[in-house]
């Protein structure tokens, strides 16, 4: 099973608390809890896609929460039950990592494998955006897959996306360490990962870092603060490629703590 059962466990991000009982009644299939999840979250990105103006929501729509606070939020502003669908303005807003962190939680309940991780999309900005999906263990074909409960109908016309949400094609999105990896060969353009304005192989190595803490239970870390390195910072020194390179191979292997000022 390639130890997949040691991501069924819960994080303290992911962990529900008291709602987990409301999360073992929902559907099992991925698609399904796609689409509960479309119904009580919203990318605080997007709110005017949706007609809304983003000062209706406050500063926790940019910082992730734990799933147990999420779902708090989303109760407080709906009180439905957590499979009604809620119109735009009565959801919690968040960003692309608690859509990921919270089917991650929910899939954890009902006993699948599954871990929020960190890479580059290429279905939003037709490069390669950063972004946090859902991988999951599909235990019938032996292998991991990815969901991407934040492509709803909006997203899927505004993007032209085609594929199933549910499972989505490799080709559209890579872990971290595999766009890391592609720099370093050559194969693919640093220039071409990043966030809005930041890009390039420093923004790749911060992706790097996030997606080894994230696979060893931390969702969130000093490394989330990226935006505050001033751009003279924003370098890959040449001796932290080797820790690096290792890290981008082999992202789950325990954790090694970095302090966010030693590869600045």
């Amino acid at each position: 099973m390639e130890d997949a059962e040691r991501w069924i466990a819960q994080s303290p991000m992911s962990d529900p608390g008291r709602h987990a009982d409301a999360i073992a009644a929902l559907p099992v299939g991925i698609g399904p809890l796609n689409g509960i999840i479309q119904g009580v979250l919203l990318h605080a990105d997007w709110v005017r896609e949706y007609g809304l103006d983003a000062t209706q929501f406050d500063a926790s729509a940019r910082r992730t929460l734990p799933v147990a606070e999420r779902l708090e939020d989303v109760l407080r502003r709906d009180p439905q039950p957590l499979q009604a669908w809620r119109p735009a303005e009565r959801r919690s807003a968040g960003t692309c990592r608690d859509f990921a962190l919270l089917l991650c939680g929910f899939l954890r309940c009902k006993g699948v494998p599954a871990r929020v991780r960190c890479g580059f999309a290429a279905y939003f900005a037709g490069e390669w955006e950063d972004h946090w999906v859902c991988e999951y263990w599909d235990a019938k074909a032996g292998t991991w897959r990815l969901s991407d409960a934040q492509i709803d109908g909006m997203l899927r016309q505004r993007n032209r996306i085609a594929f199933d949400a549910a499972d989505v094609p490799r080709r559209f999105f890579l872990s971290a360490g595999e766009a890391w990896q592609a720099c370093r060969r050559a194969e693919a353009a640093p220039s071409a990962f990043g966030h809005g304005d930041v890009t390039g192989l420093w923004f790749v190595k911060v992706n790097v870092l996030r997606d080894h803490y994230v696979l060893n239970g931390r969702e969130t870390s000093p490394w989330d603060r990226w935006r505050e390195a001033p751009e003279l910072k924003r370098l890959v020194p040449d001796q932290a490629l080797a820790l690096l390179d290792d890290l981008a191979a082999r992202p789950e292997q325990p954790l090694i703590e970095i302090p966010p000022d030693w590869l600045a």
